[in-house]
Formats: structure tokens, C-alpha cells, sequence
């Protein structure tokens, strides 16, 4: 394929007028949402499970989900979701508004529950599958749920705690001790393949999905059916758009299909795959872990086109692939965190018949923000893109007040896609979206001329590991519960595969002594293995501070680096 020439702006805005004025999926109206009036897309379905049956409707005997040696249709996946939906509805009394969640990794029993739920006008939950036993009785106290949709390790954190929180447990694909249903069985006792009649407006809440932020626990982030929905229209409306400027070659390929090889828990996962795939008639694979051989070795047999995933995925599939490639691929995703733009260089002279792309967005947005591909991303390796359109307005913020184009200020985004609010914690709802609905990312960025967006920082103390976000707080919290520490530090560390992983600089209490492998064991007992520091620094000194009394964390980042760490794993 070699050099790929960026797309021509006034090809690229005429090709989108004509879609807008000639495509009735895509009219663009206006609406007024939680009071204030925004462009939305007049002809979208009223609901997710309006889209889910448009998509059935659609694509109804086409291969749907691939998962080792089952394989679903369209009609398949949702006929499942729709007797699950009355199951629930039938045994267990779930009604409109009431929270179920989803403890499980990646399984076909994951997207057929994230259906039935919705489709009952319920909020679906989606824990992650990485959590431990506090970090999951949190997410479920937090929300409210008590129907917990678990697989077996998920059933063995849950079940001791189970009369405690007074859950009802439903496991899944395997047994298990401490459940009270088994899914197979209410799926078995269920014969009602069409959904539930049931009267969801476009602004009701269909998830909440947790986030962690700077403030330590991990925030619930309330998603609406509209929201969700204006997300997807916008992809495939990016999508129709760049499929009419290369003469209807679609980005999707002839015969679509994607790897799931991220987690269903984060948007990327249940929005940019699942949702986006079973909307387009995209085939999608799943594999249970991240095995970059594997990946591989399953998108050659499924002759798949399209790939999504954090940056040190595609990084580990480009060192693997060696000669024979990946030839069916046309399309090598990124999002969850920023790719080097080194990577990019390497992704589009090694794999020539198919392009980088990457997009921005956050949970906060139902994923929608930003998408680069084609030249555009191989000439701005650095950029996260353009706004997606038509429904996106993106600006640079800074005192209050809009900056001057190429200036830096924090990155502000506005559109239906955004959510509703963070569950239970209204100051932090206000601090986050202005009265105007302008969402305040916490990223620091820069616009250009031609209104590419470039990420430069971060205002909120976050890790992103892989495409986890991590609270330096929340791990900080657990460092300061060991007897013998007086004071810590938790920064990020720059790393080429992950983007960054998780440093700690700790100095113990006066004539104490801390092996740094004896603190990451009593760390890693409690918190998610993804959060665990894995370089840890010992301080011959107390650490230094600002005028403030805070921590000089830049400083203390800054020696940290500049020497061997007494641990790394």
C-alpha cells in the first residue's frame, strides 16, 4: 500500500454533506437533552434495543459471534437475549430501572447479558473482571445491584460476601459452589425469542461504568440509551464517510470482522466493538485472554479485517506476526491510551495493507471524541484526530475561557454522547460538565488549523497502564495501610510496550525496615494485579515537598528515574 495520502478537506466535507442530505439514517435535527439543545441524529433509533433488533433485522442469518468452536448469527445472539431478558424478568422480578451487573471476562454470556438486560429498560452494570473482592463489593454498593451475572472466579469472590450484601448470583458458561441460578438453566426455562414490550425514551440510563479518576475509588459513570447511540450512528457515519472518498472500498472490509481482544467492562470493548459491530454487520471473534500469538493465529483463520486495542496489543502483534502477516487485515485500531507515534511508523511500514488508525474518547463520552486513519494519522503520528462527525464539538479551554489554536489548555467536549452524570456524587458531576453540557476531559490538549487534536498532558494524577486507568490515590491508600510506611509516591512510569506502568516511591517509618518486594506483596493482596506497582523505588530520605506541604511529585518522578529501582518487575 505503502504511502497513504491524507484525506482532502474539501473531499472529505462533501462527501459528508452528501451523506447528511441524502441518507436518511443519518438527518441531523436538534433536541433538547437534560435542558440544553444539542444536533442529534432525528431517524436514530429510539433505544438500544431498537438497535439491537435493527441490527438482528439487518444482518439476521449472518455469522455473528465466534467464540473457540461456537458460533452465533445476528438472530441467534438476540433471540438469546431476548428469552435471557424474560427470564430475568420472569424468576428473578428485574424491572425497568433496576441495576444487574456483569462480573465475568470476556464470554459470549457477557454480550448476550449485556443485551437482555438493557432491553428490560434495566441498567446494566459492567464490573471489572480484574477487580478483587473489596473492589467488587464496591462497585456493587455503590450502584446498588444485587443480581450479579458472575463466571466461576468472579462466583468465589462474590459468594462469601453473598448473604452480607444480600446478592442473588447467576453463574455462567461454568459451575460453581455458592450460586443461585445457573444462566443455561434460565436460558433453557425461557422460549420468548422477541423482547419485552417495554417503554425506554432516549434519555433513561441503560449503564453505569466505573472509571477510576484522581479521587481514589473508582467513579460510577451514568451512560443513556441516546448517548450510546449517538456514539455508534457517528462511527458508522465516519465510517460511510471515508467508504464514499476511496469509491466505496469500506474501512470495514468485504467481509467484516474484528478480534475482541480488549475487556467488554471499558466503552472500547462493549462500544467500538460489540455494540458498533452488531449495528454494521461486522463479525467478531473473541479470544478469553490476550495472547498476541493467538490473536494472530485467529485472525488469519477467521480471515478477520479489523482490529481494536490498546497500543502495546498491536505493538506485541507487529513483533510476532514475522513474514506471512497478517494479509486479511486492513485496519489496525488503537484507543485507551496514546500510541507512540514511533509505533505508527512501524505499524504502516510493516503491515502494508493495512492502516493505523487511533480515536479519543472516554467512558464520560460513551467513547466518542475524536478518529485519525488513512494519511492523516501516518503524516500526524502525534494527532488523536479530528472531532467526529456530525454530532461532536471539541475546544481548548483554559481560565474559563476558549484559547487561540495551537495554545494548550484542558480539552472540553460536547455532543448527545456525553453522560448524564457520576452516579452518587454530584459535586463531581458539577466540577465535570458545565450548565451548557460542555464535559471537561482533565486532558491537556492543542488544536490546529485544520482541527486535529493533540494530547499533550493530563490534569487529573491517572496512570494509564495498557488502557487501565489507575488512580495514583487509590494506590497510594493501600501503600499508607502498611504499619511501616511513613511516607509514599505513586507516578507513572514511561514504558515503550504499555505506555506507562506504575512507580512507587516509598520511605519507611523511623528505624523501620521494608523489603520493596515484602510492599508489593501486601499491595498486590487487595488491589487489582494491574495496579500493582511494578517499580519501586526505597527513599534514603523523606520526600520532598512542595510550599504547599503536598508532594513535589514531578521532583521525586523526576531522582526516581534517574536511578535503578530497588524493585522491577
Amino acid at each position: 500500500m505503502g504511502e497513504v495520502a491524507p484525506f482532502d478537506p474539501q473531499k472529505l466535507a462533501a462527501a459528508a454533506f452528501k451523506l447528511l442530505t441524502e441518507n436518511p439514517m443519518f438527518k441531523v435535527g436538534e433536541a433538547e437533552i437534560r435542558g440544553n439543545s444539542y444536533r442529534v441524529f432525528e431517524n436514530a433509533p429510539p433505544n438500544l434495543p431498537g438497535l439491537f433488533a435493527y441490527g438482528a433485522g439487518n444482518h439476521g442469518d449472518k455469522e455473528f459471534l465466534i467464540f473457540e468452536d461456537e458460533r452465533l448469527t445476528y438472530a441467534e445472539t438476540w433471540s438469546r437475549a431476548c428469552r435471557l431478558a424474560h427470564a430475568l424478568k420472569k424468576e428473578l422480578g428485574v424491572k425497568k430501572g433496576d441495576r444487574v451487573a456483569i462480573a465475568m471476562r470476556n464470554f459470549p454470556e457477557w454480550c448476550i447479558s449485556y443485551m437482555a438486560v438493557i432491553s428490560l429498560g434495566a441498567i446494566v452494570v459492567p464490573l471489572n473482571a480484574w477487580w478483587k473482592a473489596d473492589e467488587l463489593k464496591f462497585g456493587l454498593e455503590d450502584s446498588g445491584a444485587k443480581i450479579v451475572i458472575v463466571d466461576k472466579r468472579r462466583l468465589e469472590y462474590l459468594a462469601p460476601i453473598k448473604n452480607e450484601m444480600s446478592l442473588t448470583l447467576i453463574i455462567a458458561r461454568e459451575d460453581g459452589d455458592g450460586a443461585d441460578y445457573k444462566y443455561e438453566d434460565l436460558l433453557a426455562g425461557s422460549d420468548e425469542a422477541t423482547p419485552p414490550a417495554v417503554d425506554i425514551h432516549p434519555d433513561e440510563d441503560f449503564c453505569i461504568v466505573y472509571t477510576s479518576g484522581s479521587t481514589g475509588n473508582p467513579k460510577g459513570v451514568v451512560l443513556t440509551h441516546r448517548g450510546a447511540i449517538s456514539t455508534l450512528m457517528s462511527w458508522a457515519f465516519a465510517a460511510s464517510v471515508i467508504k464514499e472518498l476511496r469509491g466505496g472500498v469500506s474501512m470495514f472490509g468485504d467481509d467484516p470482522g474484528i478480534l475482541l481482544a480488549v475487556p467488554l467492562f471499558h466503552v472500547t470493548g462493549s462500544h467500538s466493538i460489540f455494540m458498533l459491530s452488531f449495528l454494521v454487520g461486522r463479525r467478531m471473534a473473541m479470544i478469553y485472554r490476550w495472547d498476541a500469538q493467538e490473536a494472530i493465529d485467529l485472525i488469519n483463520k477467521e480471515k478477520l479485517t479489523n482490529f481494536v486495542g490498546v497500543p502495546s496489543q498491536s505493538y506485541e502483534m507487529m513483533e510476532k506476526a514475522g513474514k506471512d502477516g497478517m494479509p486479511s487485515l486492513i485496519d489496525i485500531g488503537s484507543g485507551g491510551a496514546k500510541r507512540p507515534a514511533e509505533h505508527v511508523r512501524k505499524l504502516a511500514k510493516n503491515f502494508k495493507q493495512a492502516n493505523p488508525s487511533s480515536g479519543y474518547g472516554l467512558s464520560e463520552t460513551n467513547a466518542l471524541g475524536c478518529v485519525i486513519s488513512q494519511g492523516d494519522y501516518q503524516q500526524r503520528p502525534d494527532s488523536t484526530g479530528r472531532p467526529v462527525p456530525p454530532l461532536t464539538d471539541i475546544k481548548i479551554v483554559k481560565d474559563g475561557e476558549e484559547v487561540a489554536r495551537g495554545d494548550v489548555g484542558e480539552v472540553w467536549i460536547r455532543s448527545p454522547g456525553n453522560f448524564r452524570g457520576y452516579h452518587n456524587l454530584p459535586e463531581e458531576t458539577a466540577k465535570a460538565l458545565t450548565p451548557d453540557g460542555w464535559f471537561k476531559t482533565g486532558d491537556l490538549g492543542k488544536m490546529d488549523d485544520e482541527d486535529f487534536l493533540y494530547i499533550v498532558d493530563r490534569i487529573k494524577e491517572l496512570i494509564i497502564r495498557g488502557g487501565e486507568n489507575i488512580s495514583c490515590l487509590e494506590v497510594e491508600n493501600r501503600v499508607y495501610q502498611h504499619d511501616k510506611i511513613a511516607e509514599a509516591a505513586v507516578f507513572s512510569v514511561p514504558d515503550e510496550k504499555l505506555g506507562e506502568r506504575v512507580g512507587l516511591v516509598y520511605y519507611p517509618k523511623e528505624g523501620e525496615m521494608l523489603d520493596a518486594s515484602e510492599l508489593r506483596e501486601f499491595i498486590a493482596a487487595e488491589l487489582a494485579a494491574y495496579k500493582v506497582p511494578e517499580r519501586i523505588w526505597l527513599s534514603p530520605a523523606p520526600l520532598p515537598r512542595l510550599g504547599t506541604a503536598k508532594y513535589d511529585k514531578l521532583t521525586i518522578k523526576r531522582i526516581a528515574l534517574q536511578h535503578p529501582p530497588a524493585l522491577a518487575i
